[in-house]
């Protein structure tokens, strides 16, 4: 049975509590690991290299005399230059004596360089040789902006009661900390982002405009746990009308519903506690009226009753229980499954219009719970009336997810193993019937839309809309596990995803739809697109790779490479070589014919001391800069034979035709002071060179100007995501920005508005007589 999580209230503050220090001294090792394997990896290097840079250091000696040398050493993570005014006098000087007659004035030595530190770890970068002053570089926020476009993807997979519709036509669904609200005719979404982390759970106030959304508590960037909370906003407007529980609640919001025979004034919350508390507030008024420990097992549906507000019905792993709130307290009753089988867990119910309460379970059955009278000869007269199981329904093969009433009285249920929707009458005799595709999952909630149309969220982030006699279609999809691969089309609005859950799916972003999906053996990790476009090359977790025609959707090309994982697919930008970053420590280099149909092994680059994790090409397509799991940046000859460029030095002034690498010169503004190294997980410059978006560890997305390479650069932060956002790209034209969350399954579409993309940037680069502004905190963008 799918559900969050199964523990006791002794083992669930326990068993976190040695597991998070075993994971925390685990990671600390690997990290000595890690210094000990670079710093073993740079003495090495430098053994070898000894007797070739005896020459270059005498002739640096020789030119110290007549220049003066820039230097910067001993400099704490992510540094404010160090520069001697009588340096700067002397730079100057020589500019302007040879400004008259040369205009590319100023001559570099490799002490021109900066330092910054990654765990301890010293990463040399090269100033460019255009940039005269940079001490006087200006960093300022890109002319760009972003807005939240597009939504792909719903958390059907662990979350339940989670799909409405509202009279405007519109679908309100959650993924990530995003509330989707899908109008389903139009094709078009609006979206409340007031949540600051994964949105638990939904209610539609008896009014059908109000929504309530809860969330998870989630942890800072620090580790430190964040307060969960509900909020309670209009869904005409998408104004928040009141935030309740910062305080109260704990861990999560689990469930939630509104009252309803009064119209809706009070709201029940249960939060994700060891407790489970279970509180009832007016949300109006932002009061809470009456609070209890409910169980300690796992609950999963609660309501009250729609004739009676004092009376709340809640269910969970082994349980129903029916609740009585009386002047500021509530009292619960155990429902008694006498001669049934008691099953595992009771997973949803509702009310016939009748009164009684149906609920559905893990065994496959349909309850039937009616008020008895009350038993005055056992427990005296002052007994109340209580619910007891009047007639058991076998409904389904497997688990009873999800129950919803008809207007007229008619009852729906969809099923867990046999992915079966059934029609039953009010008396529970079946009507009709339909099968769910295999591939869409298991039935996780269901909707009404008119009594004939249905819509259907399934356990593998699909909603379906269909009928009985039609079948359904999906009109949204999603993956299921997560993801880490994503690329762009060179010259269309299409995009390429691919995750742990074995799925490639090809997205057009214009119309917002799946092209098409296939399933692969393993789990994919990384992917990209050949300059022309019809090809696309798919790296697994395995060392195997696969290109994919975009049209016919064949294997063209099935090759592997080591038995380690690969982590990056790059083409050349005239398309003739794809490099493969693996995961043992290798690029491998093919050679591409036949429109990227063929692909022969032309060499591998060998050097790096830990795993690759970005490379990019130059515009010429002879050489790559690459990063590794170590801190790296490496650049290599790929024409002359992948040969390892020892002096980085000279790759200074190198133009790259992409610009995927996290670690660089034009990208060091990125990293935030104190960063450990894994904190960004991937970043794209815009094919306009203007802008730089960064994937970050802590959810959040950055727009910054690009380049960037002072310290604390101010950028743009975007919210939406639930979990470390994996992979950034822009569209091949720069109208859009892909960002992909990890574990939150969701791909988040970001409309770029402002100024036309412009070399703005670069002017800053270019100019040595530009004011130095003062380093700005990041701009929230909202």
């Amino acid at each position: 049975v799918d559900i969050f999580y199964d523990v006791s209230a002794e083992s669930s503050t326990e068993f976190p509590d040695r597991l998070s220090l075993m994971e925390v001294r685990l990671q600390a090792q690997e990290d000595e690991i890690t210094l000990l394997k670079s710093s073993l990896a740079d003495a090495l290097r430098k053994l070898r290299l000894h007797d070739q840079q005896i020459p270059l250091l005498k002739q640096q000696l020789i030119a110290g005399k007549r220049n003066s040398l820039f230097h910067c050493a001993n400099i704490k993570i992510f540094p404010a230059l160090l520069k001697s005014r009588d340096s700067q006098e002397k730079t100057k000087q020589r500019l302007s004596k040879k400004a008259a007659s040369s205009t590319n004035l100023l001559t570099r030595s490799p002490s021109q360089s900066i330092k910054m530190f990654i765990r301890g770890r010293p990463i040399t970068m090269y100033i460019p040789s255009n940039i005269l002053n940079y001490e006087e570089l200006r960093m300022d926020l890109p002319l760009q902006k972003l807005d939240l476009d597009w939504v792909y993807g719903y958390r059907g997979r662990d979350c339940r009661a989670n799909l409405y519709l509202l009279p405007s036509g519109e679908a309100v669904y959650f993924i990530a900390c995003v509330v989707v609200l899908y109008h389903i005719r139009n094709q078009t979404q609006r979206h409340y982002q007031k949540h600051t982390d994964c949105v638990r759970c939904l209610a539609i106030h008896p009014d059908k405009v109000r929504v309530a959304s809860g969330q998870t508590a989630g942890v800072d960037k620090d580790g430190k746990p964040l307060q969960p909370f509900v909020h309670i906003w209009d869904s005409k407007t998408l104004v928040t009308l009141q935030q309740i529980g910062l305080g109260t609640f704990e861990r999560g919001v689990g469930a939630l519903t509104f009252s309803s025979s009064d119209a809706g004034t009070l709201l029940c919350v249960i939060d994700d506690s060891n407790e489970h508390m279970l509180s009832v507030w007016d949300w109006n008024k932002n009061i809470k009226h009456v609070e209890v420990k409910s169980t300690n097992e796992a609950i999963l549906a609660v309501d009250f009753s729609p004739t009676d507000t004092n009376n709340i019905i809640s269910c969970g792993k082994s349980h129903v229980y029916f609740w009585t709130m009386s002047t500021g307290t509530l009292t619960k009753k155990q429902g008694i499954f006498g001669k049934y089988k008691k099953p595992k867990f009771v997973l949803c119910f509702v009310f016939s219009l009748t009164g009684d309460v149906l609920t559905g379970d893990s065994e496959g059955n349909i309850l039937t719970w009616g008020k008895s009278a009350a038993d005055t000869k056992t427990l005296g007269k002052g007994a109340k009336e209580t619910f007891q199981i009047m007639k058991q329904t076998r409904a389904h093969e497997g688990s009873v997810f999800a129950m919803c009433v008809l207007q007229g009285g008619a009852i729906l249920s969809g099923g867990g193993k046999d992915r079966k929707v059934i029609r039953w009458s009010a008396d529970l005799a079946p009507e009709r019937e339909c099968e769910i595709p295999e591939k869409f999952g298991a039935v996780r909630t269901i909707a009404d839309v008119d009594g004939e149309e249905l819509l259907v969220g399934t356990t593998r982030n699909a909603i379906l809309r269909g009928t009985f006699s039609d079948g359904f279609v999906a009109i949204v999809q999603g993956h299921v596990d997560e993801m880490w691969g994503l690329a762009t089309h060179p010259t269309q609005n299409i995009f390429i995803s691919c995750g742990n859950d074995r799925q490639v799916c090809v997205w057009n972003a214009e119309d917002h739809k799946l092209d098409w999906c296939t399933t692969l053996e393993e789990s994919g990790l990384c992917a990209d697109f050949s300059p022309n476009g019809a090809v696309v090359s798919v790296g697994l977790s395995t060392g195997r790779w696969v290109v994919l025609d975009l049209q016919t959707k064949e294997v063209v090309s099935d090759l592997t490479d080591g038995n380690e994982q690969l982590s990056v697919m790059r083409y050349s930008p005239d398309g003739s070589f794809l490099a493969v970053g693996s995961h043992d420590n290798l690029i491998y280099i093919y050679n591409v014919t036949e429109g990227g149909r063929r692909y022969t092994r032309f060499g591998k680059c060998t050097g790096h001391s830990s795993f690759i994790t970005h490379l990019d090409w130059s515009k010429d397509g002879k050489y790559i800069m690459s990063n590794s799991g170590d801190y790296e940046i490496l650049y290599w000859d790929v024409a002359s034979g992948c040969k390892l460029l020892r002096n980085r030095f000279e790759s200074k002034d190198r133009e790259w035709a992409s610009y995927t690498c996290v670690l660089g010169f034009h990208v060091m503004g990125v990293w935030l002071e104190g960063s450990d190294g894994t904190d960004i997980n991937a970043l794209c410059r815009s094919h306009s060179e203007s802008m730089v978006a960064v994937a970050d560890d802590f959810c959040k997305v950055h727009l910054f100007q690009y380049p960037c390479p002072k310290p604390k650069a101010p950028s743009y932060k975007y919210e939406g995501h639930g979990s470390h956002v994996t992979n950034v790209r822009f569209t091949h034209n720069d109208s859009h920005l892909l960002s992909m969350g990890g574990k939150d399954t969701c791909i988040l579409q970001w409309r770029v508005k402002g100024a036309a993309p412009g070399d703005h940037s670069k002017e800053h680069l270019a100019s040595s007589s530009s004011v130095c502004s003062s380093s700005s905190s990041p701009v929230n963008g909202t």
